[in-house]
């Protein structure tokens, strides 16, 4: 069996990831043409053409997974807790994209690279992680085979594709607007994003950090089976339209020298090593956007700790933070025939 045979249903297949899952089915699966495009109401009838075949979009119901084997959901957190369970229950795989289920103990928080074999336990839902945190676990895990991670320090720089189409034509128009000396009017971000920077992403919680910050601390502890790991994070939101950006400072059990991490990550699939800053080489937005891999770059030894190490982390939010690694947990889940849907 391979995702080739299988019946999938994209739900916000006209949103930014989902356009992106359908990209990428294009890009891996040529011939693929089984597949059911779903959206709301207010997107129904929308067509759009997947490897030579023009679809329709249909609204998403109730009634929408009872022919379908994979259902890749990358909607609002209310749509796939609700139709989340339901897909699964009709015998579909569910691999969703919001934060509805990560933190649910019943629901493995997957990056194939790093707990894949957790496709075994699951009950019809996988979570895919914050697009942030994607990116982090990927450089943290090779590392931590040499030597466990004590300690994880992480601040974000992410693009405004991250928080939707709306915050992408924000900072278009913002930008414009701003260029010609009239008022931001920020609508979809929380202040002014044209030429600022906002440390805020999503709400503010009681304990100072933000939910965004909060997913990126408990959702790396899961992924890495660390429950106990210190971890601390404050994310940003820059103008930039995509790829997210982390500077990662790590502290190790063992001192961990920047050579020993570059031979590390260089053997680690999906990451690629660009850290030449005598001749200005290192990770950058412009060039992540679009391409597969986590890019890492100015490793260096952390001047504060002799056990630490710093780096800088950069990967298109829309590609490996999503779309990317919803489809390798489908691939891998093929591969270890993990692809059902709700246990009886």
């Amino acid at each position: 069996m391979d995702l080739q045979g299988l019946k999938l249903a994209i739900v916000g297949a006209t949103g930014a990831v989902g356009q992106e899952t359908l990209r990428l089915i294009e890009a891996r699966y040529p011939q693929h043409k089984n597949l059911k495009l779903l959206a709301s109401e207010r997107s129904a009838g929308r067509k759009m053409e997947v490897n030579g075949k023009t679809f329709a979009v249909a609204e998403t119901t109730e009634d929408s997974f009872n022919d379908v084997d994979l259902v890749f959901i990358s909607a609002r957190t209310e749509d796939s807790r609700h139709f989340g369970p339901i897909a699964a229950a009709a015998g579909a795989m569910v691999i969703d994209d919001s934060s509805a289920f990560r933190m649910d103990a019943e629901v493995p928080l997957v990056v194939p690279e790093v707990n894949g074999e957790d496709l075994d336990w699951h009950d019809g839902i996988v979570s895919i992680p914050n697009c942030s945190t994607t990116p982090l676990v990927m450089v943290a895990h090779p590392l931590r085979q040499a030597s466990p991670i004590r300690r994880i320090v992480a601040d974000t720089y992410q693009s405004v594709s991250g928080a939707g189409g709306a915050a992408m034509n924000e900072l278009r128009d913002q930008t414009r607007t701003v260029m010609h000396g009239g008022p931001a009017e920020p609508e979809a971000q929380p202040q002014q994003i044209a030429f600022n920077a906002i440390p805020q992403i999503d709400s503010f919680t009681e304990s100072g950090y933000t939910r965004e910050e909060e997913k990126m601390i408990n959702e790396s502890r899961k992924i890495l089976h660390e429950p106990d790991m210190a971890v601390s994070a404050t994310c940003v939101r820059v103008p930039v339209f995509v790829s997210h950006c982390v500077a990662a400072h790590l502290e190790f059990e063992h001192p961990l020298s920047p050579g020993e991490a570059r031979e590390l990550l260089s053997a680690m699939p999906g990451v690629s090593i660009q850290d030449d800053p005598a001749n200005s080489v290192y990770p950058m937005p412009v060039d992540a956007a679009g391409q597969d891999d986590v890019f890492v770059g100015r490793i260096r030894q952390d001047a504060s700790h002799s056990n630490g190490l710093v780096m800088w982390i950069v990967t298109d939010n829309l590609v490996k933070g999503a779309a990317l690694n919803a489809l390798q947990i489908a691939e891998h889940a093929i591969r270890r025939n993990a692809v059902h849907g709700r246990r009886a």
